[in-house]
């Protein structure tokens, strides 16, 4: 079976998710994020799950502090992308927003492993205060999409780029 890992990252509110579920219309998609594990542990001290600027500096310092301490979200993804490969699902999107952190993940299966930055020219940049949100373009991507159409035009122009991308980059699982 063909599969394809795609990191997917991109500034806060670009459509990362939206086109995560337009591919998994067509596709069998698992769709995972590095700060999945964080979350839970983020929840525990009493988290709620907004997405402000405080929150997502807490996200990111705790991400920071785990990755030194254990590496615990590199472990997770990596478990992830063990269980996608034994699986049925075609596509696995990993969301990675720190650029140190998606080297080392393609790294793992370097001739596996694509990554696409989410921009929407539309919008102005801005600053979240946080190193994982401001730092998402200091990477050097497979792939750029400029996620700047309306939304009822967004799903056919993104299926029509990412076709192409899964046939061509897409491995067959051992």
């Amino acid at each position: 079976m063909k599969k394809l890992v795609i990191v997917i990252n991109g500034a806060g509110g670009v459509g990362k998710d939206t086109l995560c579920s337009f591919a998994a219309e067509e596709y069998q998609v698992r769709n995972v994020s590095s700060v999945d594990p964080i979350k839970e542990i983020a929840r525990l001290g009493g988290w709620d799950g907004d997405k402000s600027d405080k929150s997502r500096r807490l996200l990111s310092d705790l991400k920071m502090l785990f990755t030194q301490y254990n590496d615990l979200c590199l472990k997770y993804i990596l478990e992830q992308y063990r269980e996608f490969l034994a699986g049925d699902e075609q596509v696995m999107f990993v969301h990675i927003r720190e650029p140190e952190e998606i080297a080392r993940f393609v790294a793992c299966a370097p001739n596996r492993i694509k990554t696409l930055l989410v921009t929407d020219s539309r919008k102005a940049a801005r600053v979240y205060q946080n190193a994982s949100d401001d730092n998402v373009d200091r990477y050097r991507y497979d792939f750029t999409y400029d996620n700047c159409r309306p939304l009822e035009e967004t799903k056919a122009a993104f299926l029509s780029c990412f076709r192409p991308v899964f046939e061509q980059a897409g491995f067959e699982a051992e």
